[in-house]
C-alpha cells in the first residue's frame, strides 16, 4: 500500500495541473466555517476544504445529523447501476416527510441536486453546511419557517466513487474527485428526455412524487477564466414557460446577486464562449433543450436553474459561494413562493400553438449587442505544440466589452396536435412517456382514424454513437392517412399540463424527440427487395399501361445525368412506383390527431 501511495504521489507531481494563476479571495462567507473542534464540522471543513468525503463518509455524516435533528429525514429515491442508494434529505420544520405531508404544509419546496457530474461536487459540501446550520447549530433555522428543502447530495453516486486525483484537469480542488459520467459511461445531464439511466429515472420520478416548486442543478464550469465565482442561468421568456422565466428574472435573479455580493462573492451569468475558449471574441446565450435539466424543466413548466461555480476558483471559495446561493434561494422561495406557484399555474394552463421546436441566432456571426464582462487578463501566443494560437490567462482582473450572440429566434415549430397516437407495438416509448408523468390513455379495442403521419426524407445516421445511442438527421413530410390502431395502442392528449413536453418528445424534428434519439431505427430498414430480372418486364408493362408515367420517366432520364447513368436507380424508380413497394418504409409510426 505504501508503494502504491508513493507512486500516486510521484504521478501527481509529474502531472500537476497546469492551471492559470489564482486570484486572491477573502469573502465574508468565510464566517460560515465552524471551528476545528465543533462537533458538527463537515468533512470538507475538517480538511480545510482540501478534500470532499466519499459516498460512505457522506452518508455516515448525514445519518448522524438526521439522528440529531428532528427536522430531517433521509429517503432513497432509487438505485444506481452499481446498486448504490441515491439519497435525498428532507428538511421540514413541520416534520412533513412524505409528499402528501409536504403538500399539506403549504410551504414552497426547493429541490437541489449535487454531483450530476460527480467531479463537480461543490454542491454536496455546500448542502451539508446548510443542513447543519438550519438544524443542529440553529444559525439559519428560520429558513425552514417558510420553505421546505429537498437535497440530493450525490446524484451520480457511481461516478462519485470513481475517485481520483486526475478527475478534472481544469478544476482547482478538491484534491480527489469523482468522474463525469455514470458506471455505464453515460452523461446524466444529457438524459432528461430519453430516460435511459436509472439515476435520471429516479430523479424524474422523485420530482413527479414530491412536486418541488424550484429545481436546482449544481455544477462546476469548464472553459474560460473570468472573475465570477458563482454563475447561473435558465431558459428565458422566449422558452416554453414564460411566466416562470419572468419570476426567475425579476425575483430570484436580483436576490441571488444581492446576497452573494454581500457575502463577498462575484456572481454572474453563465459564460459560454462563442468561439473556442476565447471569451474576448464573444459569448453566447440560448435556450436549453429537454435533454438538459433546465430545458426539461422549462418544457414541463417547472422552475429549473442551472448553477455553475467557476472551476478555477479555490474549492473553499466555491463551496461557500454555493452555500450562500442555496440560502438565498430558500429565503427567496419563502417570501416569493406564492408568486412562483401562480406563474407555474399560468404556464401549465397555457396551450402554446404553434409548438416551438428550436431556436437559433437568425444572423449567424453577427452579435446582437455588446456586454460588460468581468474577465481575467490574457494574452495569445503561437503554440509549437498545436501549431495554432493559444490563450494564456495571467490572473489579473480586467473589465471587457464583448459581443453577445443570442439564439432566441424560433427556427422550427409545428401546429399543436390535438393528440398523438402510438401503435401498441411501440410500448417502450409509451413507457418512457409514463415515466415523465405524461398522462396517456390505452385503448382496449381497435380503432380506425384519419390522422396525419410523417414520412422521413433522406435520413442519415450519425457517424458515431452519442450517449449510448445512434442519432440521425432527417426531414419529414406530413401525409394524411387512414390508420387502424390495434387494441393496446395509446392516445396522448396535448390538453394536459405536460402536453408541451409530450409534443417535444414525439415530434420527429424536435432535437430531443424519441425518434432523434434512435428509438425507431427499425423504420429505416428496407425489408423487401426485387431482382432486376423481375423489375425489367414489370417496368415495361408499367410504361405501356401508363402514358403519364412514361413521360415522367423520359423527362427524368433526359434531365438527370446521374440518374441516367445509374442502372440500379432507374430500376428502383419503377419499383418505388409499383404496388410491390413497401409503402410503410420511412413512415414514422407516431400519428397526429387534428
Amino acid at each position: 500500500m505504501k508503494r502504491i501511495a508513493a507512486l500516486l504521489l510521484l504521478a501527481s507531481a509529474a502531472y500537476a495541473q497546469p492551471l492559470p494563476p489564482s486570484t486572491p479571495w477573502s469573502g465574508k462567507s468565510r464566517e460560515l466555517i465552524v471551528a476545528a473542534d465543533d462537533p458538527w464540522i463537515t468533512p470538507s471543513e475538517k480538511s480545510a476544504f482540501r478534500f470532499t468525503p466519499s459516498y460512505d463518509e457522506t452518508v455516515a455524516w448525514l445519518r448522524r445529523l438526521v439522528a440529531a435533528a428532528p427536522e430531517l429525514r433521509m429517503v432513497s429515491i432509487g438505485k444506481s447501476g452499481e446498486n448504490r442508494d441515491i439519497w435525498m434529505v428532507i428538511a421540514s420544520k413541520d416534520r412533513a416527510f412524505t409528499p402528501e405531508a409536504l403538500k399539506r404544509s403549504g410551504k414552497p419546496i426547493l429541490l437541489a441536486q449535487a454531483g450530476i457530474h460527480a467531479g463537480e461536487i461543490d454542491g454536496k459540501d455546500a448542502g451539508l453546511l446548510l443542513l447543519r446550520d438550519m438544524t443542529v447549530r440553529g444559525k439559519r433555522r428560520e429558513l425552514l419557517d417558510r420553505a421546505n428543502f429537498l437535497f440530493v447530495p450525490i446524484f451520480n453516486v457511481d461516478g462519485h466513487e470513481r475517485i481520483s486525483a486526475f478527475g478534472r484537469v481544469n478544476q482547482r480542488g478538491p484534491e480527489r474527485m469523482g468522474w463525469r459520467t455514470n458506471a455505464q459511461n453515460l452523461n446524466l445531464n444529457r438524459d432528461y428526455a430519453k430516460l435511459d439511466t436509472p439515476e435520471v429515472r429516479a430523479i424524474v420520478a422523485a420530482i413527479e412524487r414530491w412536486s418541488p416548486d424550484l429545481y436546482v442543478d449544481l455544477h462546476v464550469t469548464d472553459g474560460a477564466d473570468y472573475q465570477y465565482d458563482v454563475t447561473w442561468g435558465w431558459n428565458r421568456r422566449t422558452g416554453w414557460s414564460p411566466s416562470i422565466a419572468r419570476w426567475l428574472d425579476d425575483t430570484l435573479q436580483p436576490a441571488l446577486e444581492r446576497d452573494l455580493k454581500a457575502a463577498g462573492h462575484i456572481p454572474g451569468p453563465l459564460v459560454f464562449a462563442a468561439f473556442g475558449d476565447d471569451i474576448t471574441r464573444g459569448i453566447t446565450f440560448g435556450e436549453g433543450i429537454p435533454r438538459f435539466s433546465t430545458g426539461w424543466g422549462d418544457a414541463r413548466h417547472l422552475a429549473a436553474v442551472l448553477v455553475e461555480n467557476h472551476s478555477l476558483k479555490p474549492y473553499e471559495q466555491r463551496v461557500l459561494g454555493m452555500r450562500v446561493l442555496l440560502e438565498s434561494m430558500m429565503q427567496t422561495l419563502g417570501s416569493g413562493g406564492a408568486a412562483l406557484r401562480r406563474a407555474t399555474d399560468e404556464d401549465r394552463r397555457r396551450r402554446i400553438d404553434p409548438v416551438v421546436l428550436t431556436w437559433e441566432d437568425p444572423e449567424k456571426g453577427k452579435p446582437s449587442e455588446t456586454l460588460e464582462l468581468l474577465g481575467i487578463e490574457s494574452r495569445t501566443a503561437l503554440s509549437p505544440i498545436s501549431g495554432t494560437v493559444r490563450t494564456e490567462y495571467l490572473g489579473r482582473p480586467i473589465t471587457l466589452r464583448v459581443p453577445a450572440f443570442r439564439d432566441f429566434t424560433v427556427t422550427a415549430s409545428v401546429p399543436r396536435a390535438k393528440a398523438y397516437w402510438i401503435p401498441a407495438q411501440w410500448n417502450e416509448v409509451a413507457d418512457r412517456l409514463r415515466r415523465h408523468g405524461i398522462a396517456i390513455e390505452q385503448i382496449t379495442a381497435p380503432r380506425d382514424l384519419e390522422v396525419d403521419m410523417y414520412r422521413l426524407v433522406d435520413p442519415k445516421l450519425k457517424s458515431e454513437a452519442f450517449e449510448g445511442r445512434v442519432q440521425f438527421t432527417t426531414r419529414a413530410k406530413i401525409e394524411r392517412r387512414k390508420e387502424r390502431f390495434a387494441a393496446g395502442s395509446w392516445r396522448i392528449s396535448t390538453d394536459q399540463p405536460l402536453g408541451q413536453l409530450a409534443s417535444l418528445l414525439l415530434e420527429p424534428e424536435s432535437g430531443d424527440s424519441f425518434l432523434q434519439w434512435g428509438f425507431f431505427l427499425s423504420i429505416l430498414q428496407r425489408t423487401e427487395y426485387i431482382e432486376s430480372y423481375i423489375v425489367e418486364p414489370l417496368a415495361e408493362k408499367m410504361l405501356a399501361d401508363d402514358p403519364k408515367l412514361a413521360e415522367e420517366f423520359r423527362r427524368k432520364v433526359a434531365g438527370d445525368a446521374a440518374f441516367r447513368a445509374d442502372s440500379t436507380a432507374r430500376l428502383r424508380w419503377f419499383y418505388e412506383r409499383s404496388p410491390y413497394w413497401d409503402e410503410r418504409w420511412l413512415l414514422y409510426p407516431v400519428a397526429r390527431e387534428r
